[in-house]
């Protein structure tokens, strides 16, 4: 059998030597190492000088016990080429074999919304924005550094977003979060400690971000929403309340005109805060981008963006722009928590942007979610045409409305033995607002080889509702 060479001489080797014959104790240790797998075939060792002088041994004592095992086998040398873990026929003792999990058909296709499609991150664009961004970096930039984020990110943000979403901001009101969680978590820190006991949310949307505000002692309370978003007037004594006004989660519906004037004077009269969400504001099929609400009192209104859609959730950044009066306690607040976003993530969004290249990847990727959305409404209009599909203006999802007699779990449950994992508007309802039964359908998630497979499962499973 053909030896693996050595590789490296630098290896760090953990072993536990015990017993007064060292040599003994030396060898019983590497034994040990090899018989239990934890030094796989091939593992190099390091030099026997090297050894000695990290376990405080004479090198004789190593250079004895390397020969006892390599003729007993276990382990291999070559003048020149250092030792190293020999080749064993017998593999190491296996752990006991975990239960068996019960069997769960395996997903082949994901239609839940709430991730992009991940196969077209812009890999190249990145790369080469990373290498322009890190050799321009100085050194500082990679220390820990300013809690609000770096400058250089901030900037390329506020003049992005004045440009893009119309936000009115500077660099000085960025804060760069690592994911929208994060900001939620912050502005819930913040709230509290101001006083606030309670939260306005959408009667659906994603519990985590509720959940997040519950565990700051922030109690929530549904706002029902219609067809013209949520209704704003219902809002009474809250501290802030949580909306996605420009593409409700997961309804779909742009926040109505009077509404958003109406929760802009509602905070400006209670002296309350509106935070924006929005997760998704660039996908706008229809017309132009309805605008950032957060333009109409910048005092009064925490706009909230993430990457997550137009990019990789992996990448984990987000991003606040402030009211002035919270700034300081929101870097408070980030500062207490010990969380700092990845340096170079922030140099390279930054660098994407000054390029041009993020916008490049939005109009990109927004002509190609434009087309799947299309597919999906012919595809579901041919095959399942008792299938109502709304929401479908902007973003990566769709609200599809079940035949009628249809149950939610039944066809769940039906996709998932198609190898289709689906996911239902039940799951989003935070409050006692009735609902047909829906599923939220995330077109974006398939990669593209696989968006047609995945469309025919879902149009064969509504097909048999």
């Amino acid at each position: 059998m053909q030896e693996t060479r050595a590789t490296s001489t630098g290896l760090d080797l953990h072993l536990e030597v015990s017993g007064s014959r060292v040599r003994a104790g030396l060898e019983a240790a590497l034994r040990e190492a090899v018989r239990s797998g934890r030094l796989a075939a091939g593992t190099s060792l390091p030099s026997s000088r090297a050894l000695a002088r990290d376990l405080r041994v004479a090198r004789n004592t190593v250079v004895d016990a390397y020969g006892q095992l390599v003729a007993e086998g276990w382990l291999a040398a070559r003048h020149g080429s250092g030792t190293w873990v020999a080749e064993r026929t017998e593999p190491p003792a296996a752990m006991p074999a975990a239960p068996a999990p019960a069997a769960v058909p395996p997903v082949r296709h994901d239609l839940r919304p709430g991730v992009p499609d991940l196969s077209a991150f812009p890999r190249p664009a990145w790369l080469a924005a990373a290498r322009r961004a890190l050799a321009a970096a100085p050194a500082a930039a990679l220390g820990y550094t300013d809690p609000r984020g770096l400058l250089p990110l901030r900037s390329a943000l506020a003049g992005y977003l004045a440009r893009a979403r119309g936000v009115a901001v500077t660099p000085e009101r960025v804060v760069v979060c690592a994911g929208y969680a994060e900001a939620v978590d912050l502005l819930s820190v913040v709230l509290a400690g101001r006083g606030g006991t309670s939260l306005a949310a959408e009667s659906f949307g994603l519990r985590l971000h509720r959940d997040i505000a519950a565990a700051r002692g922030l109690r929530s309370r549904p706002l029902e929403v219609d067809g013209q978003g949520a209704v704003t007037a219902a809002l009474t004594g809250e501290a802030a309340v949580l909306l996605t006004p420009a593409h409700q989660f997961p309804l779909g519906v742009a926040l109505h005109p009077r509404r958003r004037r109406g929760v802009v004077d509602w905070a400006a009269g209670a002296g309350a805060l509106v935070i924006e969400d929005d997760y998704d504001g660039e996908f706008r099929y229809d017309r132009q981008a309805v605008g950032a609400l957060q333009s109409l009192a910048p005092e009064h209104v925490a706009y909230a963006g993430t990457a997550s859609k137009s990019l990789a959730p992996g990448l984990r950044l987000a991003w606040l722009v402030l009211p002035a009066s919270l700034v300081d306690d929101v870097v408070a607040a980030r500062r207490a928590s010990g969380l700092l976003s990845s340096s170079t993530d922030q140099l390279t969004l930054a660098e994407l942007i000054r390029s041009g290249g993020y916008d490049r990847q939005v109009r990109r990727a927004r002509l190609g979610y434009r087309r799947r959305r299309d597919r999906l409404l012919s595809e579901l209009a041919r095959r399942a045409p008792r299938a109502r599909v709304t929401g479908i203006a902007a973003g990566l999802h769709a609200l599809v409305t079940l035949p009628a007699g249809a149950a939610e779990a039944d066809v769940i449950a039906d996709g998932a033995r198609r190898g289709l994992a689906l996911q239902g508007l039940a799951s989003f309802s935070l409050g006692p607002q009735p609902h047909e039964p829906a599923l939220v359908v995330g077109y974006a998630t398939p990669p593209g080889h696989a968006f047609t497979t995945a469309l025919a499962r879902l149009c064969a499973v509504l097909g048999e509702a």
